[in-house]
């Protein structure tokens, strides 16, 4: 079946939204719509999108090289833009195994994209939902060594299960099903920063979208309890293990982590 055919243009959606705040072209009018109100209210909202980007950039470098990681579970990847997971992945490690995990028709619209692996490695795309981990553990199991360390990637996407517990919940089933030695990166907004907050209450209550849910710092890191957290800890995304040169990068709402299962 044709994927295109179940895409929904009347209504924004968050991995479109996103695209258009990273400045991509993989949107539709009504996502470019949701985006610009979300600027218009909040315009450090492109700051945010593009330092939480630069954040995975640097986890993925971090986890390929000095953790010694070859395998990666992206789930909400969202559209490709440059500098993918498996591309850096490959780029350090070019046997890495990566599946991305979404839920967008138009993101599956653009597999091959994301399909293209080095032929010593191996990117797969499967269309889950993150509210059902069971699902996705057991169609990444055909590509991935659950046997063997898993980096379990979550970037801005647990703001899209409203209820806290359920949240946690699920990345605790995710990690659960991981060996020794695996990862947990994850970051999301924060309500650190009221002109953000009000900014994605507006978001929520106009754009028909699936709402997103702001936490506190606080809550982003029990997200991580029983792991062993990588310096610098639960941070801001600008504050994790910055680039040289790049120590002064605008602050921003939204924080995360990687951390080591033990």
């Amino acid at each position: 079946m044709d994927p295109t055919g179940k895409i929904d243009t009347t209504v924004p959606h968050s991995a479109r939204v996103w695209n258009f705040l990273l400045g991509g072209t993989d949107n539709f009018p009504v996502d470019r719509r949701a985006g610009e109100q979300v600027i218009a209210v909040f315009p450090g909202m492109v700051d945010m999108a593009q330092q939480s980007r630069q954040m995975l950039r640097r986890v993925v470098r971090y986890l390929a090289g000095e953790a010694g990681v070859e395998q990666f579970l992206d789930i909400g990847t969202g559209l490709p833009t440059m500098d993918n997971t498996h591309e850096i992945a490959q780029r350090l490690v070019p046997h890495s195994r990566i599946v991305y995990v979404d839920n967008d028709p138009l993101v599956l619209t653009h597999a091959r994209a994301l399909l293209t692996s080095t032929p010593e490695g191996v990117t797969d795309y499967i269309e889950a939902d993150v509210h059902d981990p069971g699902a996705i553990l057991a169609e990444a199991a055909r590509t991935l060594d659950l046997d063997r360390p898993v980096a379990l990637m979550l970037m801005g996407i647990m703001g899209l299960v409203g209820d806290f517990d359920e949240a946690r919940s699920i990345v605790a089933r995710l990690m659960e099903a991981l060996p020794s030695g695996s990862y947990l990166a994850l970051y999301d907004g924060t309500t650190a920063d009221p002109a953000y907050t009000r900014a994605i209450s507006a978001y929520n209550a106009g754009s028909g979208a699936a709402p997103y849910n702001p936490r506190s710092p606080e809550q982003i890191a029990r997200f991580f309890d029983g792991l062993d957290l990588v310096d610098p800890g639960v941070v801001p995304v600008t504050d994790w293990r910055p680039d040289p040169g790049h120590e002064d990068a605008p602050r921003v709402s939204c924080s995360g982590g990687l951390a080591r299962k033990p």
